[in-house]
């Protein structure tokens, strides 16, 4: 079984837009217009567990949730076939808006909200859940942002408590939550660099940069790192060998970006879990990325799509291992 956990979930609204419109003059007022909208439970760990219950894969969603959104998206979750064990706080769930302007759908606009105040109480309730049915999982995902309340060390206690029980664990985070976590020598690491392209510190603009900081993390006891290079590209960093991953599709195909990275790793946890290699793993991952950021659903759910994506993708090894 695989438990996600998704402290700071979310229920995104995606809008989209012919042109979006933006005020440069003090008390000009514009209105945009949405052509169409659609609303879903957001968050990296949630999107994964979508995934993988589209696949076949047992698994359990964990975080906090509160009020009105906080129904949503369990109930989004539960339509789709994902176990849920979310504790429930007292401030409301945040709302995430997207905004996919005509024309540069591979450039969307973010609005995240900071998310709800977590209390020590709540905090508490989470991690006596969290101890209790890591007991029986082979993976625990720890993705996404941290919520106000909680220390950005989470993660690594979390990593640390799955690791005692057994479990293979992945950390899909940006800043400090990813730094604190590698101490706990998490299985495959995924960086998230939307905000910056940092990785403790350090500058992620060119493929040597993304080799040498994946190879420190190797160092860490990390057994894979997967960087982002490019809308298409992605360099995987293993203790044995440096692979870069592309695919063969013009960004004019692409109709929602939102979600597709987390598709990604998804498909790569899938792929291992089910015992594959890491290179059909990547294959795979990269297929489901490219088949979710083709469709207007944030995650791809069509096998045959993905498997049809994968055709067009090459995984090439590029460097011996450090």
């Amino acid at each position: 079984m695989i438990v996600t956990v998704t402290l700071n979930p979310a229920v995104d609204k995606v809008y989209w837009v012919d042109s979006l419109k933006v005020c440069q003059i003090t008390e000009e007022e514009f209105l945009t217009r949405a052509t169409r909208s659609s609303t879903s439970a957001g968050g990296k760990g949630v999107n994964i567990s979508r995934f993988l219950s589209a696949f076949g894969t047992e698994n359990v969603a964990m975080g906090f949730v509160g009020g009105n959104t906080g129904h949503v998206v369990v109930r989004y979750l539960q339509n789709k076939g994902v176990t849920t064990n979310f504790v429930w706080i007292h401030e409301e769930t945040r709302i995430n808006s997207i905004i996919l302007e005509s024309g540069r759908d591979h450039s969307p606009n973010l609005i995240n909200d900071l998310g709800p105040q977590i209390s020590e109480a709540e905090l508490e309730r989470f991690m006596r859940k969290y101890r209790r049915i890591v007991k029986r999982a082979s993976w625990v995902v720890l993705a996404g942002s941290i919520p106000p309340g909680v220390d950005h060390g989470i993660y690594g206690e979390l990593a640390e408590i799955a690791r005692e029980n057994g479990a293979r664990v992945v950390v899909s985070a940006g800043g400090d939550a990813l730094t604190k976590a590698l101490p706990a020598c998490p299985y495959l690491v995924k960086p998230d660099t939307r905000e910056h392209l940092l990785l403790e510190g350090t500058s992620l603009k060119s493929t040597e940069s993304i080799i040498a900081a994946g190879q420190h993390v190797i160092a860490c006891g990390a057994q894979m790192v997967v960087i982002s290079h490019h809308v298409t590209g992605d360099i995987a960093i293993t203790p044995d060998a440096v692979w870069e991953i592309n695919a063969k599709v013009p960004t004019s195909e692409f109709k929602n970006l939102v979600g597709a990275d987390d598709a990604f790793l998804a498909g790569i946890l899938y792929q291992l879990s089910e015992g594959a290699s890491e290179e059909e793993s990547l294959r795979f991952g990269m297929g489901a990325g490219i088949a979710s950021a083709e469709s207007e659903k944030k995650i791809c759910e069509d096998r045959a799509k993905v498997e049809e994506e994968m055709k067009k993708v090459s995984v090439e090894r590029i460097e011996e291992g450090a």
